[in-house]
């Protein structure tokens, strides 16, 4: 998990703390071969993730007791979280013009909601790591907006209305079935 961790979100952090390295790579691999190698180290770290967090939750290490309605306000947040989420890929809409960084506030929210709702050691590993990662990945995209004078396009409110209704069938959809059947949690049940 550890190790999945540090490669995903590592290769991740390479726009938060080495935009020159990033340049320079891209200058001698070329982009797609840049992107190819950030791509498989993803991959691989993204699949330690999974394998890891998988064995630690056979033997969990709890930390603090985990009051059942904490798991409401979880869903609550997730369902935020997946509206963020579709703005990131709905063009125009206002919530995009406003946030400037729906995936990372997304991510933000994601990790947040699952760190107040579970209660293990991998649990605070996990979401934790995402959560301090996002902190930082959007302070770093704001300050890049900043110095490069970046404007964002106002949003029109029938493209929000979209970008909404996007992320509440996702979450719906997710929540219902695709949790239990990627993760083999069931987040109402």
């Amino acid at each position: 998990l550890i190790l999945g961790l540090l490669l995903f979100l590592g290769v991740h952090s390479v726009r938060v703390m080495g935009e020159g390295f990033r340049t320079a790579q891209i200058a001698r691999l070329g982009e797609n071969g840049w992107k190819g190698l950030y791509s498989l180290a993803s991959i691989a770290g993204f699949a330690l993730i999974v394998w890891g967090y998988g064995q630690a939750r056979l033997q969990p290490t709890v930390l603090w007791p985990s009051p059942g309605w904490l798991r409401h306000v979880a869903a609550l947040l997730t369902l935020v979280s997946f509206v963020f989420l579709a703005a990131t890929y709905v063009p125009g809409n206002g919530i995009k013009a406003r946030l400037h960084h729906p995936m990372v506030l997304g991510v933000k929210v994601w990790a947040f909601a699952h760190l107040i709702a579970n209660n293990t050691l991998a649990d605070l590993l996990l979401f934790g790591s995402f959560l301090l990662w996002s902190v930082l990945s959007f302070r770093a995209a704001k300050a890049r907006d900043r110095a490069a004078g970046t404007v964002y396009a106002p949003g029109r409110a029938s493209r929000t209305a979209l970008t909404v209704a996007v992320g509440v069938v996702a979450w719906v959809a997710f929540a219902l079935w695709g949790h239990t059947a990627l993760i083999g949690v069931r987040p109402f049940g």
